[in-house]
């Protein structure tokens, strides 16, 4: 494959790491072998995929479902910014989930959050009296 030819494609594994939505190329590998990727609505099991500009990738990434379309294919995995310009995102918008609505009920404590500090505990029974 000749040099020109190569930078218009690129490994699907390679290109989710390059754009950093991924942390890893392990994990992006693992992301794509699960077989929950698909490219161009097809179904892709293995990491060696090759896409290109223009192609569209649909997979759950920390439950929640991204719709992403490749702008450009990546030379190196550089800053923040430079991998942002190598995709679009065509996700739909977050729905607020029943947890987001009970985060703003003051009886509601993250798991984890420790014992209540006294004006939280006081700001509780006001609400458990009410």
């Amino acid at each position: 494959m000749s040099e020109a030819g190569q930078s218009e494609r690129q490994r699907v594994d390679k290109w989710l790491w390059f754009s950093r939505i991924v942390k890893t190329r392990t994990r992006a590998s693992e992301l794509v072998s699960t077989g929950k990727l698909r490219v161009n609505k097809l179904k892709v099991s293995k990491p060696s995929h090759v896409v290109q500009a223009g192609d569209v990738l649909t997979f759950t990434h920390f439950q929640r479902l991204r719709v992403i379309q490749i702008v450009a294919i990546g030379a190196r995995r550089g800053p923040a910014p430079e991998a942002q310009a190598l995709y679009e995102d065509l996700s739909p918008p977050e729905e607020k989930s029943s947890d987001e609505a009970r985060s703003n009920d003051p009886g509601h404590r993250e798991s984890g959050a420790g014992r209540p500090t006294k004006k939280e505990r006081r700001d509780i029974e006001r609400w458990l009296k009410a």
